[in-house]
């Protein structure tokens, strides 16, 4: 039998990528989502029927909102899971800046009743979706493990800092919990197969699917947010990472969660930050067009620079980021310029 994970958030761009790995790794996903980040396609989202169809397979899924504890209960009660994969939750950086409570609300309030549920029912294992945003302005680069954290710069970061330490404490007071705490640098790229990839709803939060829009006509020009940080050029610096490599970390964690290991903290990142005039130049080779931009003042929140150690993941995890710069680009340019609108009217049927 395979083991069954459960994926929260599972029809979003991070999630959507693990379920990915972990069919392709022998697991057996299911999947919940409340479509407040992945595109419906009828009662699914668009991502997980569009794997199925290139991996031949099904999913199982459920349209369920983690604030809907009875909703997670019975899906617990249907299923005896292995472990937990928990990537649902609002993630932008400047919406939770104009509209803290209901980060609050919706990440903390949600992620106490998945570990009630989880804990009523037994499962002990749990893998966190978390964020280099824990660390607040760097205190000194690259990042390790070890950095301080909690000096969050927005209320995004501390719902990531706070959900951290609820789980800490949880591998603590009951000794047979362990979890696996991953914090993601910058997820950028898509799936070779240009099937899926990221697709915000509305005007993207991060640079890269915002550059990728502008290559292909679908807005006119980027904000620089800042061109007066201590960088070589002036603009922020920061870690990118390919979302497959972040996918199969996801797998590498499962696999230590065997060891009984309490509870455990991992960057993913690939220790090496890139600008924002070098991402849009890496873009602009990728697609082969130009990338237009203005200069804009700082956003709040922002840091100047921001990338990882991540030799911990490698020694303890035996995982490390494999894909470069390049590679990064022309996987995304394959999903946007094969999607030009997203997943809604996208060329592919």
């Amino acid at each position: 039998m395979r083991q069954k994970i459960l994926v929260t958030g599972g029809g979003g761009y991070i999630g959507s990528h693990c379920v990915v790995e972990l069919i392709e790794a022998g697991y057996h996903p299911v999947v919940i989502d409340n479509f407040s980040n992945a595109v419906r396609e009828g009662d699914v989202p668009e991502s997980l029927r569009r794997i199925e169809k290139f991996l031949n397979t099904q999913i199982e899924f459920h349209e369920l909102d983690l604030l809907d504890k009875p909703g997670l209960e019975k899906i617990f009660k249907k299923h005896s899971f292995h472990a937990v994969m928990h990537f649902a939750g609002l993630k932008a950086v400047g919406e939770s800046v104009e509209q803290p409570l209901r980060y609050y609300r919706v990440n903390l309030t949600g992620t106490i009743n998945l570990l009630e549920v989880m804990q009523s029912h037994g499962v002990r294992n749990l893998v966190f979706s978390s964020s280099a945003t824990v660390y607040g302005d760097p205190q000194k680069l690259p990042i390790d493990e070890q950095h301080p954290v909690g000096g969050c710069t927005n209320p995004y970061g501390k719902t990531k800092y706070f959900i951290e330490e609820m789980i800490r404490d949880q591998c603590t007071a009951e000794k047979d919990w362990n979890a696996v705490l991953l914090r993601y640098f910058n997820p950028i790229g898509a799936h070779i197969s240009g099937q899926i990839g990221e697709d915000p709803q509305g005007i993207p939060n991060n640079l890269l699917p915002y550059v990728a829009q502008v290559a292909v006509g679908r807005r006119k020009h980027l904000n620089v947010f800042g061109n007066d940080y201590s960088t070589p050029d002036g603009t922020g610096v920061r870690d990118y990472i390919h979302v497959v490599d972040l996918a199969k970390g996801h797998i590498a964690a499962i696999r230590k969660l065997k060891d009984n290991c309490g509870c455990k903290v991992y960057n993913l990142g690939t220790g090496t930050g890139y600008s924002v005039l070098q991402m849009v130049n890496a873009m602009e080779k990728a697609s082969d067009r130009k990338i237009a931009y203005q200069i804009a003042p700082r956003r709040n929140g922002d840091v100047a620079s921001c990338y990882a150690d991540s030799t911990l993941a490698e020694k303890e995890l035996g995982w490390k980021a494999e894909y470069g710069l390049e590679r990064m680009c022309e996987d995304l340019w394959r999903w946007q310029s094969q999607n030009p609108t997203g997943f809604i009217n996208g060329t592919q049927s």
